[in-house]
C-alpha cells in the first residue's frame, strides 16, 4: 500500500492582525525549521493573500499519527501565531479511516473534517 493512501492534508488559513506581518513570517520560519524534522511530513510551505491580510499553510502528512506528531512539534509555534492572528478556517482532508483516528484528540478545534470520495484515488 502507498504512504499516499493514508496522506492527510491540513488546511489552516490565518488572519494577520494589524502591524504584525513581519512577526508572522519569523514565525513561519520556525514552523518550517520544526517540521522539517518530521519524517511523516510529505509538503510543508506557507502562502500569502497581501490584499486580504491571510496567510494559509499548505501541509500533508502520512496518517492520523503523523498530523499529531505535527502538532505537538509545533504547539509553541501555533500558539506563537494565535498571539498575533485568528485562525478563521482549519480543514483536515483524508480517508475516513484516518480522519476517524483525529475527531477525538482535535475535538476543541474548530475543524472541518473532509472525506476523501470513493474511487478517487489514482
Amino acid at each position: 500500500m502507498s504512504q499516499l493512501s493514508k496522506a492527510i492534508s491540513i488546511h489552516p488559513y490565518f488572519k494577520i492582525n494589524e502591524g504584525r506581518l513581519e512577526d508572522f513570517k519569523k514565525n513561519i520560519a520556525d514552523f518550517i525549521s520544526r517540521t522539517q524534522t518530521e519524517d511523516k511530513c510529505f509538503y510543508y510551505d506557507f502562502s500569502y493573500c497581501e490584499e486580504e491580510n491571510i496567510a494559509y499553510c499548505r501541509e500533508a502528512y502520512e496518517g492520523a499519527d503523523g498530523i499529531l506528531t505535527h502538532l505537538e512539534n509545533v504547539n509553541g509555534q501555533i500558539e506563537n501565531a494565535l498571539t498575533m492572528s485568528d485562525m478563521i478556517r482549519l480543514e483536515i482532508h483524508g480517508p475516513a479511516e484516518e480522519l476517524a483516528k483525529l475527531k477525538e484528540p482535535l475535538s476543541e478545534l474548530p475543524v472541518s473534517f473532509y472525506e476523501h470520495v470513493d474511487g478517487a484515488k489514482f
